[in-house]
């Protein structure tokens, strides 16, 4: 393959104003947490407000996940995506004029989050949907790799322009170009042109019921979920919460800066996997993105163990690269399986699963911490994550499973309900 052609997807011309509009759209929210979490403490809030502010947005999405999907299955995706992204854009303009003009208060700006967190609710699921109507099935690894590229890329730079920001004209001003980036994402999402597809009028209960027989009926599918659910919450835990509170432990060999490195090495990792994921191609997506994303279980297990940068850093860079064979792979085996009347239905049931997972893994190991050694329990966790991921690896419909478009096996019934839309 030429180097050129690890861009092919990006010639098709309703694909390239989708990446334009997301890595947009990234950008203004790679900022956001860094210039919320500044803007809530600067209006008196305490750590204690912040969480909150945090946890109400976090709920709301959850809250709206399933009417999500069923609304981007309903109506055209590419309205449910501007429309999200304009209404991003003016909650995030009201809480950056609120706290610019001085006026905001912890209840003004946890009001309009959770708001926002309803908004993005709406955001992915419709996505996941569009992506599968913008490329020929050939490109859908690639497509993928390439919307990574930009989320990873975003994530490594979002950051550090914001602190910049947020340590000069202030944290208003922050959030003021992260809504500014969501309105010109919503611009340039006008320039899709994207064939409808027939739906059939029913009620909301059989919408949910005809979603939840689609992501059932698919037994990698919802096995995966399953086990994401453990996984991510074990993930999460450690990583967000005991990480963090062991590197502070160990000032001499980790230590703040040290963990800002791990962290860094991580993110780069998935940044390198995606340049290589655009050229290559995964026959077997799912086998190739549960053994990828099994190599988080060395990093936990180090934590525990030796929590040493040496170590740490190689460690974290291939986990994040396995993490982003995973996130490929996962998004190329719904595109070509799911129908694409009901892909964003199935998506939301997906993204419940995750985010519920999240707070709890946070709140879990953050209660055990202070009844257990966190180094024990980073370690022990470590090696139920690797166990979790090796039992579902060895699932023969998850091992089994090859690329459509690599020649594997075609799904006659989903294909046959695509073909009817």
């Amino acid at each position: 393959m030429k180097l050129t052609d690890s861009w092919e997807a990006l010639r098709e011309k309703n694909f390239r104003w989708l990446f334009i509009a997301r890595t947009i759209s990234l950008s203004g929210a790679s900022m956001a947490p860094v210039a919320l979490a500044f803007a809530v403490l600067d209006v008196g809030g305490t750590a204690k407000a912040l969480g909150l502010v945090l946890a109400g947005r976090t709920t709301a999405l959850v809250v709206f996940l399933l009417v999500s999907g069923i609304v981007s299955d309903r109506f055209p995706r590419r309205l449910v995506l501007i429309a999200s992204h304009a209404v991003t854009a003016l909650t995030q303009g009201l809480v950056a004029w609120l706290v610019i003009s001085g006026n905001a208060t912890v209840a003004s700006v946890f009001v309009l989050e959770c708001l926002n967190g309803a908004v993005s609710a709406f955001t992915m699921p419709a996505l996941q949907g569009v992506v599968a109507q913008v490329v020929p099935r050939r490109l859908l690894q690639q497509a993928n790799a390439l919307m990574s590229f930009a989320r990873n890329g975003t994530l490594v730079v979002g950051p550090a322009v914001a602190g910049v920001v947020v340590a000069g004209p202030g944290a208003g001003w922050a959030l003021a170009v992260n809504a500014l980036a969501y309105a010109g994402a919503a611009l340039a999402l006008t320039r899709l042109v994207i064939p409808p597809i027939a739906r059939t009028a029913s009620s909301m209960v059989r919408d949910l019921r005809d979603g939840w027989a689609e992501f059932t009926r698919y037994q990698w599918l919802w096995v995966i979920v399953v086990a994401f659910g453990f996984l991510n919450a074990i993930h999460m835990g450690v990583w967000m919460v005991l990480g963090p509170f062991v590197a502070k432990q160990h000032p001499d060999t980790l230590g703040e800066r040290g963990w800002g490195l791990v962290l860094a090495a991580e993110a780069a990792g998935a940044i390198l996997m995606t340049l290589v994921l655009m050229r290559g191609q995964l026959r077997h997506p799912l086998r190739a993105g549960m053994a990828g994303v099994s190599l988080i279980a060395v990093p936990l297990v180090l934590l525990g163990v030796a929590p040493t940068v040496v170590l740490l850093v190689p460690a974290a860079f291939v986990a994040g690269a396995g993490i982003e064979v995973f996130g490929t792979g996962w998004n190329v085996s719904l595109m070509e399986n799911v129908p694409p009347q009901a892909m964003s239905r199935v998506v939301s049931y997906d993204m419940l699963g995750s985010y519920i997972a999240i707070p709890v893994g946070t709140t879990v190991f953050g209660a055990l911490s202070t009844v257990s050694d966190p180094r024990w329990l980073a370690g022990v966790a470590g090696v139920g994550y690797l166990v979790i991921c090796l039992a579902t690896l060895a699932l023969p419909s998850v091992w089994r499973l090859e690329r459509v478009a690599a020649g594997g096996p075609v799904d006659r019934s989903a294909e046959q309900a695509a073909q009817g839309s």
